[in-house]
């Protein structure tokens, strides 16, 4: 192992992730723990650990450090969780979340983006994860409900069916509004039709495909 790359390994999570108020030592682990150059494309392999959205294919970009740290520590996964995620990208999030929790699936629009995540997850021996390949907002129906779920491309308006997969209890981590003022939100199911709404950060990133302002063009 490089002590280079588990230097800065080192470094991304004391002063990037820690710095930006995530203090579960859970989560500080777990991304100590997964080998984020094994997600990133070869070619930005120097950056897996740069405060930097990578970009992937399809114009799709993996989250910065700091914001999968917020959204682990936010979600507070039990290891009897079933996780729902939106947006698989590079996987990187997913590999984190099922070493955290019972088990996740993970929903991915891109056929090639899907099987390149799933053959990382592999390789990182992760195997209480499922890609399901469909569009999320008008496609796809899990037809159960979730201890959380996580949507890693950014809202308008978080659609009503995205409340429906929570269990009573669960979690829904989404980045709601208009970019570039987009805030990122917890939404916490305390009843048969009740849910909480906790604002946790601002940020800014691309909307998930037909999730965009109706007068902006979804990515």
């Amino acid at each position: 192992m490089s002590l280079n790359l588990e230097l800065a390994r080192h470094n991304m999570v004391e002063q990037q992730v820690r710095t930006w108020d995530v203090l579960s030592a859970r989560v500080l682990a777990v991304l100590g723990e997964v080998r984020r150059e094994d997600f990133v494309a070869p070619a930005h392999r120097s950056l897996a650990f740069a405060d930097l959205a990578l970009p992937l294919a399809q114009g799709e970009f993996m989250m910065k450090p700091v914001i999968e740290g917020r959204v682990l520590q936010a979600l507070d996964l039990k290891a009897t969780d079933n996780v729902l995620e939106i947006g698989t990208g590079s996987g990187f999030l997913t590999a984190c979340m099922a070493r955290l929790a019972a088990s996740v699936t993970s929903v991915e629009q891109h056929a090639d983006i899907a099987g390149a995540a799933r053959a990382r997850l592999s390789t990182a021996g992760i195997a209480n994860a499922d890609i399901v390949v469909s569009e999320a907002v008008h496609g796809f129906d899990p037809k159960r409900e979730f201890d959380a779920v996580v949507i890693t491309g950014a809202v308008f308006a978080v659609p009503e069916k995205f409340r429906r997969w929570l269990k009573p209890g669960g979690r829904l981590f989404v980045v709601e509004g208009e970019s570039p003022a987009q805030r990122a939100r917890l939404v916490t199911r305390t009843g048969d039709s009740r849910y909480t709404n906790e604002g946790l950060f601002e940020t800014d990133l691309p909307y998930l495909t037909n999730a965009a302002p109706p007068h902006s063009f979804s990515l």
